[in-house]
């Protein structure tokens, strides 16, 4: 095998995109970067690595070999557990003149690498769609180190659908290592997490619409009591139907029409009541946003 150090960041993405295994890192790489990544051949290995790296590990490792390694702060915000792991042998390893090595610090969130997380959720969003066009929009937390958390919006139009589209979830490519999945109606903000919170907190009922299986896990997941594999759950937020077993009234949420909102704006500046403005721009005070007189 061998490392590439301090590469293109192109290509140092394309080593961390959740790719399909018949797509080559250095392909994607390519087409991030619009044009074709220089390979050059190893001193030691029969293996080519980008030209322009800092520095280059080569060597080989021994799969019947391990030794005791860690623990190293990791993207969760933890140490990551000790454990053993293969051996790599060094037989070369050349730089660059003047080589400068290159690292992503990471951490409790946000640290360098969250941006890297959320250019992935960006990048791969339509490619989730191609196998679950119900998806609307996605969001994976920073907080949740990507993996552990996915907040997904769906074109909801058969019953429990939401409940599928969590076990779709489940058996999609590494989002197979995603802990908590949470599913709301097509018309919420899924990067707006006060939004999502109302949601959850006011349309669950714990009994019905909560789902917990067991499945593989990330390697650094350290709160599951077994390395690997562990609990999971999915929380449906829709909107629920007689056919799902809701045979009660579905409220409407209470907002003003954009009449009212567009009146409102009209008269505020009339009414003395300084020139504050209600979140989302319509004019007018909210509790501890309210303007000065209010306030006072």
């Amino acid at each position: 095998m061998a490392v590439a150090i301090g590469t293109d960041p192109a290509i140092t993405y394309a080593a961390t995109a959740p790719l399909p295994g018949a797509i080559d890192e250095m392909t994607f790489a390519g087409f991030l970067r619009d044009d074709a990544v220089d390979m050059v051949g190893c001193k030691t290995v029969a293996l080519e690595v980008p030209a322009y790296a800092e520095f280059v590990l080569e060597g080989y490792v021994d799969l019947a070999e391990t030794r005791w390694e860690g623990p190293f702060g990791d993207h969760t915000g933890y140490y990551s557990l000790a454990d053993d792991y293969p051996v790599f042998h060094l037989t070369a390893l050349t730089h660059r003149k003047d080589a400068i090595y290159s690292t992503t610090i990471v951490g409790q969130a946000p640290m360098e690498d969250a941006y890297l997380g959320k250019a992935t959720e960006r990048l791969f969003l339509p490619l989730l769609r191609l196998t679950l066009p119900e998806v609307v929009d996605m969001d994976l937390p920073k907080e949740g180190g990507f993996h552990n958390c996915a907040i997904l919006s769906v074109d909801k139009r058969y019953p429990f659908q939401a409940r599928k589209l969590m076990h779709s979830v489940w058996g999609t490519g590494q989002m197979q290592f995603t802990k908590c999945v949470v599913v709301v109606d097509r018309d919420v903000n899924v990067h707006d997490y006060a939004q999502v919170a109302w949601r959850v907190f006011n349309n669950v009922d714990w009994q019905r619409d909560v789902t917990v299986v067991e499945g593989p896990l990330d390697v650094l997941d350290h709160s599951s009591p077994f390395p690997l594999r562990g609990g999971k759950i999915g929380i449906d937020a829709t909107t629920k139907w007689p056919s799902e077993g809701h045979d009660r009234e579905w409220p409407a949420d209470v907002a003003m029409s954009e009449e009212v909102k567009a009146r409102i704006d009209q008269l505020w500046p009339s009414l003395g009541l300084g020139d504050g403005r209600w979140p989302g721009g319509v004019g007018g005070p909210t509790g501890s946003d309210a303007s000065g007189a209010f306030r006072a």
